[in-house]
């Protein structure tokens, strides 16, 4: 019996299921952080200013923008229009409250300056990240702005090594000796070896016998 009264049960919970109306995806959130740095590279022990504005159309509930940099900085200072931040070396916490965006007289803007801390090696990357979260943007995501640099190397010109003189280097050998002795012992060797052959020529010729007739 329930069996028999199950069956219809389920089929009837099934094809209310199937025409019920599957809700739409979130729409993605209008609002798009602006992340600028001045002055843009900035080296280690030199002041910089980022400013981030946030722009578009939307309505944001408790939004929160969180300021990230991959290089230290000293005596950090923010300040939020509207809403209060908590600075530190390498993080700022903004809470901005509600926001609707494309009404107010001025866009939400955030102003962070300090000093970049000395001691990065040359070559170390600076990376500047901004991301604003809301309640709308639960679904959709973050909103995420970055900029990024390296810190530059050295500034020295490279010099080429002194080169050798060719005179030299065709005179002094690898070993330190001396190429000169080879050379005229070389050049002896040869009037010697002249010297024998002419005085062989010379021996053959006085023991030549005359033609004859000539006695």
């Amino acid at each position: 019996m329930w069996e028999s009264v199950a069956a219809p049960v389920v089929g009837l919970m099934a094809a209310v299921a199937a025409a019920a109306p599957t809700p739409p995806p979130s729409p993605p959130v209008d609002a798009a952080p602006v992340l600028t740095s001045t002055p843009f590279g900035a080296l280690p022990g030199q002041q910089v200013t980022h400013t981030v504005t946030i722009s578009g159309m939307a309505t944001l509930t408790a939004t929160r923008v969180t300021f990230t940099t991959t290089a230290d900085l000293d005596d950090v200072t923010a300040r939020a229009e509207p809403g209060r931040c908590a600075p530190s070396p390498r993080t700022v916490v903004c809470d901005l409250g509600d926001l609707r965006l494309g009404t107010a007289p001025g866009v939400p803007r955030i102003t962070i300056t300090g000093r970049v801390r000395p001691g990065a090696p040359p070559g170390t990357l600076v990376r500047n990240r901004v991301t604003v979260t809301s309640v709308e943007s639960t679904a959709t995501g973050a909103q995420i702005a970055s900029n990024a640099y390296l810190l530059p190397g050295s500034t020295a010109t490279p010099t080429d090594p002194p080169l050798e003189s060719p005179a030299v280097a065709s005179e002094v050998p690898p070993n330190g000796r001396s190429m000169r002795v080879p050379a005229i012992a070389a050049v002896v060797v040869g009037a010697v070896a002249v010297v024998v052959l002419l005085t062989r020529r010379r021996l053959r010729r006085r023991h030549v016998p005359p033609p004859p007739g000539r006695l």
